[in-house]
């Protein structure tokens, strides 16, 4: 019901008969106006430490203003060299999904670790002058280091949310970070934290669940897992780095899930369903955030002072510091990727300038000079910067390949690790349907294994593996992984069975005792993943087809689906005896034929545990039923 005044005065516009008073009612607030006081206050762990505040004290008064504004200028390591980051005295560097050493995606691991020295000693060169403050180099080591050729692949984040299981996520986060250290990198872009409502967003599978609640448990254990204990220092000393959520806010909530779009809802809601897993990564002592692309009604979240500096920093203390996504400063209103001193008004610390580094670098310079960006601004940027390398020992730490576990390439797909993720795989697996108990399928069954996902450790891998997109990888780039059909017949063989592939479902001989049909996405990553609908694009729906194909001569059949979302696939979940949603897997396809097949004992490895953390449609439209 409408407050009476707000009536009154909607009649007085069409009457014009009501007295003065009646129309001073106050304009309603823009709809992308925060309120702080209607947001939770977390508690950062981390006390004012006099000696940091020190340091950093010292260092500005040294520091000239174009190595201030070095230190708020992040850049992509295809776009710069390490010249470069001596020159204009950068503070951080990234690796984008398509970035790495000497511009070869398959880079070997040692190419790396040479490269992040060679940042390093440009950084700390003082030859020319300056004060010589360490690079930061950040990564997207999103499901495991997953840029490097042999490291451990876990699933993606919607089949870790199927698990269940916050305490695997802190082995997952410390086999990850120990992955990275490897390869001499401070700093990875995750955890994701968003909250997906809308599944025909490209991103969706980077989020753990639909539910917020369920996604706060993960996030304490997982930012632990990579950081160490809340209000813990010196990180580099040990096997952490440093981590950080993403992306504040409400990415997961655009209208229509539209990457990088509008995010059409309340403040109650804005706080209620995308807000409250950032409360648990602040208590957890999160070092960075990074902002949003997306907008909330209308107005980007990167040049959003009320959501950034108001709520973030001031009312829910978050004292590290933000750094922006791709570019994305260059999607708010006024500003290109030259140029944006919005943002960093806005409370923006770090600009991520893959490609647009030096402009903005030169931009804000003039800015600065202008007065357009107060000195105390960016002053408060460089000490939140300053803050978090001073806290992880990063001073101290020396170059990155004389720092603990750096060079151990053995770590990377290591035995342990990946055993790690074998479990979380085969726990993230949802059993939907299972006629006439098919599954576990008993030991000595001749089983065949068909689908054009069978055998594909890249497809079961999805996005953000090796490449941005994760597609057109050789399978030589994956050495030590397992594909879905590789882990079954082993499974198949030690059980006194047997498991042969023929992604058509033909087979010649005697008729298999029951097959095994894997099926689904392909890979994407961000708005190339965007669809309309929640179904398989038509290319993709052949197998269904074998499916049939198969329980028409009688063949029990099993279905395997590799998704980055729910879709709504009833033709295939009527045309199997068993249904099983796998998700993206990763590197250990193992998992899957541990809960498929029982072994000689005549039971499986792992139970089916694994249930849904997102709702199944029940229809193609994003809007219908679930």
């Amino acid at each position: 019901m409408k407050p009476v005044t707000t009536l009154l005065l909607g009649s007085a516009l069409l009457l014009g008969a009501l007295p003065v008073a009646a129309q001073t009612v106050p304009a309603p607030a823009p709809a992308a106006t925060a309120h702080p006081e209607l947001w939770p206050q977390a508690n950062w762990p981390y006390k004012a430490d006099p000696a940091i505040e020190a340091r950093i004290a010292d260092l500005l008064k040294r520091m000239t203003l174009e190595e201030k504004v070095g230190q708020v200028v992040q850049g992509d390591i295809a776009s710069l060299t390490p010249e470069d980051v001596k020159r204009y005295h950068l503070g951080s560097v990234l690796n984008g999904g398509n970035s790495a050493p000497n511009n070869d995606e398959f880079a070997p691991a040692s190419e790396w670790l040479k490269l992040a020295d060679r940042f390093y000693a440009a950084s700390v060169d003082k030859s020319g002058g300056g004060v010589g403050i360490p690079v930061i180099w950040g990564t997207d080591a999103v499901h495991g280091h997953s840029n490097i050729v042999g490291a451990t692949l876990f699933p993606h984040n919607v089949g870790l949310g199927a698990m269940h299981d916050p305490a695997l996520m802190r082995k997952i986060a410390q086999a990850t970070a120990a992955e990275i250290r490897a390869t001499g990198i401070e700093w990875t872009f995750a955890p994701t934290i968003t909250v997906p409502q809308d599944l025909r967003w490209g991103r969706a599978y980077e989020g753990y669940s639909s539910d917020p609640k369920l996604v706060a448990s993960y996030v304490t254990q997982f930012i632990e897992g990579l950081q160490g204990a809340p209000g813990s220092t010196n990180q580099l000393k040990g096997p952490y780095v440093l981590a950080s959520t993403k992306h504040f806010l409400a990415d997961g909530g655009t209208f229509g899930g539209q990457d990088q779009g509008d995010a059409k809802i309340s403040e109650t809601q804005l706080r209620d369903i995308h807000g409250t897993p950032y409360v648990s990564a602040i208590n957890a002592g999160v070092q960075t955030v990074m902002a949003s692309f997306s907008s909330w009604n209308g107005e980007k979240i990167t040049g959003h002072k009320g959501l950034l500096t108001d709520v973030l920093k001031k009312r829910m203390g978050f004292g590290g510091f933000i750094v922006s996504d791709w570019n994305a400063h260059g999607q708010v209103a006024g500003c290109t990727n030259a140029s944006c001193p919005r943002a960093i008004n806005a409370g923006l610390d770090m600009y991520m300038a893959p490609d647009s580094w030096k402009p903005i670098w030169e931009n804000l310079v003039r800015q600065v000079k202008s007065g357009e960006v107060p000195m105390s601004r960016l002053d408060d940027a460089v000490s939140n910067i300053l803050r978090v390398k001073l806290r992880a020992g990063l001073f101290e730490a020396g170059k990155p390949s004389s720092r603990p576990l750096s060079g151990k390439f053995d770590l990377l797909g290591s035995p342990e690790h990946r055993a790690i993720a074998r479990e979380a795989v085969a726990k993230s697996l949802v059993l939907l349907k299972n006629n006439g108990s098919l599954l576990p399928i008993r030991a000595g069954a001749r089983v065949l294994v068909a689908g054009d996902g069978a055998n594909d450790v890249a497809r079961q891998s999805g996005g953000w593996t090796l490449t941005w997109q994760g597609t057109g990888i050789d399978p030589k780039y994956f050495p030590g992984a397992t594909s879905i059909y590789q882990g079954l017949e082993a499974a198949a063989k030690a059980a006194g069975g047997s498991a042969m592939l023929s992604a058509d479902g033909s087979f010649t001989g005697a008729k298999p005792d029951a097959a095994i049909v894997v099926f689904g996405e392909t890979p994407y990553a961000e708005f190339q993943g965007d669809i309309k609908t929640l179904q398989l694009r038509p290319e993709l729906r052949q197998p269904i087809e074998t499916m049939k194909k198969l329980k028409a001569q009688g063949i029990p059949v099993v279905a395997v689906m590799l998704t980055g979302r729910p879709l709504f696939v009833n033709a295939a979940i009527n045309a199997a005896d068993a249904f099983v949603v796998a998700w993206l897997p990763g590197s250990e396809g193992a998992g899957v034929a541990d809960v498929l097949l029982k072994d000689r004992s005549g039971k499986a490895k792992r139970d089916f545990t694994g249930t849904l953390s997102f709702a199944w449609p029940a229809t193609a439209d994003a809007t219908g039923p679930t």
